[in-house]
């Protein structure tokens, strides 16, 4: 079955069609959002709420906006992203132990692992180094673009003008 008919089926509240999107993503969706949380548990939960908001939003998906995938990775960032914000969160993370820590580490150290398991590894081939590292930091680290000016020390003005550009590329290299 071809995924525009799929969509299709999914807009129209067909569970089956929701089954096969969740079995076709979920994993991807939840471990991006793992990669910024870095709480399996929470993670898990985020990403059924992702897929609930999904099922209730289905009509607001425009094809000619971009990809399915793509709709669902960003309403997934975003979830993640609030629940870093959180207070509850923040109040979760006062009391951290030295593993915390450590899986940060290794976490930072299997980036490349994860953008490859989401297929966006072989894109950023061509890509400048600064580039890489900024997508990296806003969409895989859950950085705001104000968090990564701190971070390199680079005028918030020129992290959006990248962010662009660089986005910009990234999708001349997906679309060929």
């Amino acid at each position: 079955m071809q995924l525009e008919t799929l969509v299709i089926q999914f807009q129209n509240k067909d569970p089956k069609a929701f089954e096969k999107l969740y079995d076709m993503y979920s994993e991807n969706i939840c471990g991006v959002i793992n990669t910024i949380v870095k709480n399996s548990d929470i993670s898990q939960e985020i990403c059924q709420d992702v897929f609930v908001k999904i099922w209730n939003n289905a009509d607001k998906y425009n094809a000619s906006k971009g990809r399915f995938f793509t709709w669902i990775l960003n309403i997934a960032r975003n979830a993640a992203i609030d629940e870093v914000r959180s207070k509850s969160h923040k109040n979760s993370k006062q009391n951290l132990s030295a593993d915390y820590f450590v899986s940060i580490l290794e976490d930072k150290n299997n980036l490349d692992d994860k953008m490859d398991a989401i297929g966006v590894k072989k894109f950023l081939v061509n890509l400048k180094d600064k580039c890489v590292q900024i997508i990296e930091m806003l969409y895989f680290k859950g950085y705001t673009q104000k968090e990564a000016s701190e971070e390199l020390n680079i005028p918030l003005g020129t992290i959006k003008t990248r962010n662009r550009s660089c986005i910009s590329q990234l999708r001349k290299n997906v679309l060929g």
